[in-house]
């Protein structure tokens, strides 16, 4: 390759894998099955503002707070539910183990078109490979459900790191665990400013999957974007 890569560190979310329903309909499923009604529209923007809060409150999944990841996820299901109308304490608890176990699983999540394919093809090359993710410590649960784990030789969580894209440091680590340096490592993400512009600033390459259409955003050379994930092996092989 052109470029000399010797590692491929990867996004996970909305680059390998989606979410197969929007939360608000999983969420207002699982109240379903336990007797409850609840309009997923409206779980939905509770999620979205509880979410939010809870980031800004305790960035990173609380990490450094005296906040497990597990407890930061039960606390915004409760408060997501709460906020759509739900008081019954006993069934929000309920509701929040149910879903944290849930969102481990390819119930859940599903492997985005050209994925493993692209995958398999980059280690055929001989890259390394690795997932550079702001994601807590389900990840792997996830990608080993979702058949990708064995793609990587590590899985590396903004949780685990202590530091969320865009901190330049969870990327000094991944390059650290893949034992490169970063001229000979390359990231790819669907974000312009935390997985994009952040592993540039590292000193990596990276290349931003964008779907066609979506134009939006900072102007980004043609040859960093991806329209989708089969387009890197062109990009890299070169």
């Amino acid at each position: 390759a052109m470029l000399r890569l010797r590692l491929l560190t990867w996004d996970v979310k909305d680059t390998l894998l989606r979410l197969r329903q929007p939360v608000g309909q999983s969420y207002a499923a699982e109240a379903r099955a336990h007797g409850l009604q609840v309009q997923p529209e409206a779980l939905g923007r509770a999620f979205r503002e509880v979410y939010g809060a809870q980031s800004r409150r305790f960035p990173n999944y609380g990490h450094g707070q005296g906040l497990s990841s597990r407890q930061w996820w039960l606390d915004v299901v409760k408060q997501s539910f709460r906020l759509s109308g739900v008081q019954d304490e006993a069934a929000l608890t309920k509701l929040a183990e149910k879903l944290y176990r849930d969102f481990c699983s390819s119930h859940n999540w599903e492997v985005l078109p050209g994925a493993a394919e692209t995958l398999s093809r980059c280690r055929q090359l001989g890259l390394r490979m690795g997932v550079v993710s702001n994601f807590d410590s389900r990840l792997e649960v996830v990608l080993s459900q979702c058949n990708l784990l064995h793609h990587f030789e590590f899985v590396l969580t903004s949780e685990a790191a202590g530091f969320a894209k865009p901190d330049g440091r969870i990327f000094e680590q991944a390059l650290r665990l893949g034992g490169v340096r970063p001229e000979q490592a390359a990231h790819i993400g669907d974000d312009y400013s935390r997985d994009y512009r952040a592993a540039r600033a590292a000193g990596m390459h990276s290349f931003l999957l964008r779907a066609a259409g979506h134009g939006e955003g900072p102007e980004v050379p043609p040859e960093h974007v991806l329209p989708t994930l089969s387009h890197l092996l062109a990009r890299i092989e070169k």
